[in-house]
C-alpha cells in the first residue's frame, strides 16, 4: 500500500526496537531520520538530531522495554531535543509501555509510577502517545494529551483463524485477562474458561480452580504480557492435568525476564505466540516461540494520525 506522506513528516527511531522501527519505515516508504545517541564517560545520554526538523510532524519509535530506565531517559531526552529544535508536533510511538503495572497504590506509601511516566512524557514536550495493549487500560486517563491505544486482539484472531484449530477454548489465566479472552473468543465463536488462583493461607501452596469446560479441548491461554512466565507455566500445567488436549498461549508483550525462557521450554505449552512490540534477542528465540509483527497496525495508525483520518476503524 502506498502511504501519502507530507513533506513535513519525519520518523525517528531510538535504540529499544530498531528492527520494528525499520519495518515501520519500510512500510511507510520513508527513511528513518538522522540522529545519534551517545554516552559520556559517566554514562550520561547525549542525543544529537542531525537534520532540520523545524515545523515538522515528528514520530519517534521507542518501546520502554528492558533496560526500561535507560530507554525512558533516551525517549525523554529525544523529546526535549525535538521540542528545542522547533518540531511542530511530537508523536511518541511506544509499542510497549513499561511501568503500566504500577497503576494504583496497592499498599500505603507506594507510588503510582504509570502516572509519573505520563507526567514526564507530557512535561518533556510530547504532543501525542501511540501505544498498544496497556496492562491497565485506566492508564489512558493519566494523560492530558491525546493517547491512542491500539489492541492486539485482531492480530491474534487472524493467526488462529488461519491455524484452523478445532475445539478451541480461550483461557484467562487471571481475572485481569478475562476481557481480552472474551474478545478473542467472541470473534472466533469459541467459549472461554477462567483459572481462579488462590492462596488460602500464608505458607500454603497456590490452589488453581478451572472455571469452564477444557477437557479434550485445544486451550489457548490469553494474556497481555509474559514476564517471568511463572503464571502462564503454572496455568498450562493445571490445564494439562485437567485433561486439555493441547495447550497454546499468546501475549502481546514478550518481556521474558529471568528464567522465563527455561520455564516456557519445560512447560506444557505447545506454542507461544507473541508480537514484536519488544525486540526479542536471538538467545530467547526458541522453537516454541512464534513472533507476529505489529508494524502494519502501527503504520496504519501513523498514516491516519498524519493525514487526519479517523482511527476508529482500527478498533472495530
Amino acid at each position: 500500500m502506498d502511504y501519502q506522506l507530507k513533506e513535513n513528516f519525519k520518523l525517528f527511531a531510538l535504540n529499544s526496537n530498531q528492527t520494528l522501527s525499520k519495518e515501520i519505515a519500510n512500510l511507510l516508504g520513508c527513511k528513518i531520520g538522522k540522529s545519534s545517541v551517545t554516552r559520556f564517560s559517566d554514562g550520561e545520554i547525549h542525543i544529537h538530531i542531525e537534520e532540520s526538523i523545524r515545523g515538522s510532524e515528528v514520530f519517534v519509535v521507542q518501546s520502554t522495554s528492558y533496560p526500561s530506565n535507560e530507554h525512558i531517559m533516551e525517549l525523554l531526552i529525544m523529546i526535549d531535543a525535538l521540542k528545542r529544535a522547533a518540531a511542530k508536533t511530537i508523536n511518541v510511538v511506544i509499542p510497549y509501555y513499561s511501568y503500566s503495572r504500577q497503576d494504583r497504590k496497592a499498599r500505603a506509601r507506594e507510588p503510582i509510577t504509570a502516572k509519573l511516566i505520563a507526567n514526564l512524557l507530557e512535561r518533556a514536550g510530547a504532543s501525542r502517545v501511540l501505544t498498544m495493549d496497556l496492562h491497565a487500560p485506566q492508564v489512558q486517563g493519566f494523560f492530558d494529551i491525546s493517547l491512542e491505544h491500539l489492541v492486539g486482539v485482531p492480530i491474534f484472531v487472524d493467526y488462529y483463524q488461519n491455524k484452523g484449530l478445532d475445539d478451541v477454548v480461550f483461557v484467562a489465566p487471571h481475572k485481569g485477562s478475562v476481557v481480552r479472552a472474551r474478545k478473542m473468543a467472541a470473534r472466533l465463536g469459541a467459549p472461554i474458561a477462567l483459572i481462579d488462583r488462590r492462596h488460602p493461607e500464608r505458607n500454603m501452596s497456590e490452589i488453581m480452580n478451572i472455571v469452564g469446560h477444557i477437557e479434550g479441548q485445544n486451550v489457548i491461554i490469553v494474556d497481555d504480557l509474559i514476564d517471568t512466565a511463572a503464571t502462564i507455566s503454572n496455568a498450562a500445567a493445571a490445564l494439562a492435568e485437567k485433561g486439555a488436549k493441547a495447550v497454546y498461549a499468546c501475549c502481546t508483550h514478550a518481556v521474558l525476564s529471568g528464567e522465563a525462557i527455561n520455564r516456557i521450554e519445560q512447560s506444557a505449552i505447545k506454542e507461544l505466540v507473541v508480537t514484536n512490540t519488544i525486540e526479542i534477542p536471538s538467545e530467547k528465540k526458541i522453537e516454541k516461540l512464534i513472533t507476529l509483527s505489529v508494524a502494519p497496525l502501527f503504520v496504519d495508525a501513523i498514516d491516519r494520525i498524519h493525514n487526519e483520518k479517523a482511527l476508529s476503524p482500527l478498533f472495530e
